[in-house]
C-alpha cells in the first residue's frame, strides 16, 4: 500500500484530488492556484515541463529527477524525510481546537504566509480540513491536510507562531489532525525536509514510522 507514497503527487491527482488535476504528457500536475507541484508515472520530461510552465514558473515535482533533455532551466533539488503514522497517537488534547472555515481563510492565508510562502496558495485550503488553535484571539498555530489518496491523508502545514514555540501546540494539532485522518479510515503521511531536525525528533515522538527519502525537484522558469 505504501508504494503510492513513492509518488504521492500522481497519486493523489489519480485518485482524491483528480479535480484538481491537469494532464500534460505523462505528468500530472495540482491546478497552480491549489498547489504548484507535479508528479510523473515514471520520469516528467521536457515538455511536459515546458507546456505546465506556461501557466506556473516556479514549482516542485515529486520523485524521480526530470529529463530535462536540451531544456535550458534552473533545477534545484530538496530532499524530504518521509513518515507514516501506523496507529493514532497517544497523547491528551489540553487545547481548544477549531476547524478552519471560509470565515478564517484570510486569517489562516496571512499566518501561513508569514513563514511558508512558497507552499501555500490561495486555495490550497480546498485540499482538505485546516485547525487552528488561538490565542488572545489570534492564531497561533495551524496544521492541516494537503495530499489525498483514497486511502492516505498527507498532515502538512505543521505551523506555530515564533512567540508560541516550546508549548506543544504543533504536538497537539499533529496529534489531533492524525485522529481525523484515522476516523476517515486513512493513514496519516508527512514529509519534512531533511536538515529540519526538530520536527523529525517530534514526529518520531509521536510514533510517525520513518518510510526513507523523497526529492523534490523546483523548476524555476
Amino acid at each position: 500500500m505504501y508504494g503510492k507514497l513513492d509518488n504521492p503527487v500522481y497519486h493523489s491527482l489519480n485518485e482524491y484530488h483528480e479535480k484538481f488535476c491537469l494532464n500534460f504528457g505523462d505528468t500530472k500536475f495540482y491546478n497552480p492556484e491549489v498547489a504548484s507541484f507535479g508528479g510523473a508515472a515514471e520520469i516528467s520530461t521536457a515538455e511536459d515541463i515546458t507546456e505546465y510552465g506556461k501557466i506556473c514558473d516556479d514549482f516542485l515535482i515529486f520523485g524521480t529527477r526530470p529529463d530535462l533533455g536540451s531544456l535550458k532551466i534552473n533545477l534545484s533539488q530538496l530532499v524530504c524525510d518521509q513518515y507514516v503514522l501506523e496507529n493514532p497517537i497517544q497523547s491528551d488534547l489540553t487545547e481548544e481546537i477549531v476547524e478552519l472555515k471560509e470565515e478564517n481563510h484570510e486569517e489562516l492565508l496571512a499566518f501561513v504566509m508569514k513563514f511558508y510562502p512558497y507552499y501555500f496558495k490561495a486555495r490550497t485550503p480546498e485540499l482538505g480540513r485546516y485547525f487552528g488553535i488561538f490565542k488572545e484571539g489570534k492564531l497561533a498555530a495551524v496544521t492541516g491536510e494537503r495530499m489525498q489518496m483514497n486511502d492516505m491523508t498527507e498532515v502538512s502545514a505543521v505551523i506555530t507562531d515564533i512567540d508560541y514555540l516550546g508549548k506543544g501546540l504543533a504536538k497537539q494539532l499533529v496529534t489531533f489532525v492524525s485522529a481525523k485522518i484515522f476516523e476517515d479510515n486513512k493513514i496519516p503521511f508527512l514529509h519534512v525536509a531533511e536538515s529540519n531536525t526538530g520536527a523529525k525528533m517530534l514526529y518520531e515522538k509521536l510514533g510517525f514510522m520513518h518510510r526513507g527519502k523523497i526529492n523534490l525537484w523546483g523548476v524555476k522558469r
